[in-house]
C-alpha cells in the first residue's frame, strides 16, 4: 500500500472540535503521540480491519493502531491465532509486531472526546479511509462495530439500508470483498461478554477461510 496524503495526513486539521482535543491532551499528557494516527501493517494485505477510533490510553498514546489497551489484547491475540501476525501481545511500536496479509486502520484517524467521533468527524475523515480502499483493494473486511461498518459503506458509496450491521453478518460489497461485521473488542464489551473471545474467534476464522 502506497502511503499518499490522500490516505493519511498526520498533519491533518480537518476538525475543530479534535484539535481543541488535541490541544488539552498534550497539556494533560505530554508523553503521549497525540496527533492522528496511520494505518498499519502489510501494504499488500488482502485483510482490512476497521476500527472506530485511536483509543486514549492505546493508539492515542503509542502511536500506533489498537497497541497498548484491553481492546488491542484481545485483537492481537486473536489475530496471532489465526496467523495474521507475529507475536499476540503489542505494548509499543517498538516491539517488533509484524501483520502478515492484514491490515488495520480507523474510521476517525484521532482520538474523540469519550472516545465518540461525531457524525461531521466521521464524514470528515471518511475521505481518508475512502482513499485506503481504493489503494488496497481487500477481499475481506472486518468492521469493529456498527460506526465503523456504516463508515465503510460510506466510504464506497454504498446504500446503509441494504446492508445492516450484525455480528457476524456478511456482505457481499461491489468489486467482491466480503465485508464481516464484529462487535467492537472494547473494554466494555468484553467486561459485560456482549463479545467473548470465542464470538470474536469466529470472525477472524471466517475471514481466513474466505482468503
Amino acid at each position: 500500500m502506497q502511503a499518499n496524503a490522500e490516505c493519511f495526513n498526520p498533519h491533518c486539521r480537518r476538525c475543530p472540535r479534535l484539535r481543541y482535543h488535541f490541544k488539552r491532551l498534550r497539556s494533560r499528557y505530554p508523553d503521549y503521540h497525540n496527533a492522528p494516527v496511520p494505518g498499519f501493517g502489510d501494504p499488500a494485505a488482502r485483510l482490512l480491519i476497521v476500527g472506530l477510533a485511536p483509543g486514549l490510553h492505546g493508539a492515542n498514546r503509542s502511536g500506533r493502531v489498537f497497541t497498548g489497551d484491553a481492546s488491542g489484547d484481545l485483537l492481537f491475540e486473536t489475530l496471532h491465532r489465526f496467523g495474521f501476525c507475529n507475536q499476540p501481545v503489542s505494548r509499543s511500536v517498538a516491539d517488533g509486531m509484524r501483520l502478515d496479509d492484514c491490515r488495520i486502520t480507523n474510521a476517525v484517524k484521532c482520538v474523540p472526546p469519550q472516545n465518540r467521533p461525531n457524525r461531521t468527524e466521521l464524514t470528515r475523515c471518511g475521505d481518508y479511509l475512502r482513499a485506503e480502499l481504493a489503494v488496497l483493494r481487500p477481499a475481506a473486511i472486518v468492521a469493529l462495530g456498527r460506526l465503523a461498518h456504516y463508515s465503510v459503506l460510506r466510504a464506497l458509496d454504498l446504500p446503509l439500508a441494504g446492508h445492516p450491521f450484525a455480528h457476524g453478518a456478511e456482505h457481499m460489497l461491489d468489486g467482491g470483498a466480503m465485508l464481516i461485521d464484529s462487535y467492537h473488542c472494547s473494554r466494555y464489551n468484553i467486561q459485560t461478554r456482549r463479545l467473548t473471545a470465542e464470538m470474536f474467534a469466529g470472525i477472524f476464522s471466517r475471514a481466513r477461510e474466505l482468503l
